[in-house]
């Protein structure tokens, strides 16, 4: 992935993470338990620092590429999907089968900040 395609899908995601945030506090307060009400919310959260984390992965590309921040940038990518994705899920099918995803998405966020962090102390 290109440091251009890593800011722009961390824009999006950034979007995707707002309309979601908004959706969460208006349409589903009323009609989750609590404990549901937060599932979202922690996708929504672990959605946005990514997104963020992706945009950064890219801007620091465009000065210092390597393969380690492409893959990095893929980690936050995938792992967003699968992490809130599978929690945004849950949350409207009540399927709970679907966290057994939720943790590959969280290993491959820990992969990418590991992978961040050495492209970070070969090149800065």
């Amino acid at each position: 992935m290109t440091s251009k395609w890593m800011v722009l899908l961390g824009a999006l995601y950034g979007f995707i993470g707002v309309a979601f945030g908004a959706f969460g506090a208006h349409a589903l307060r009323s009609r989750l338990t609590p404990e549901l009400l937060a599932v979202w919310r922690t996708g929504v959260e672990y959605q946005f620092w990514h997104a963020l984390a992706l945009i950064a992965v890219g801007l620091l590309a465009t000065t210092r590429p390597g393969p380690l921040a492409n893959a990095a940038g893929w980690c936050f990518a995938i792992g967003v999907l699968l992490f809130s994705g599978s929690l945004y899920a849950l949350t409207l099918s009540g399927v709970r089968v679907l966290g057994a995803v939720t943790p590959v998405g969280g290993l491959l966020f820990l992969i990418g900040w590991a992978l961040l962090a050495v492209h970070a102390a070969r090149t800065l």
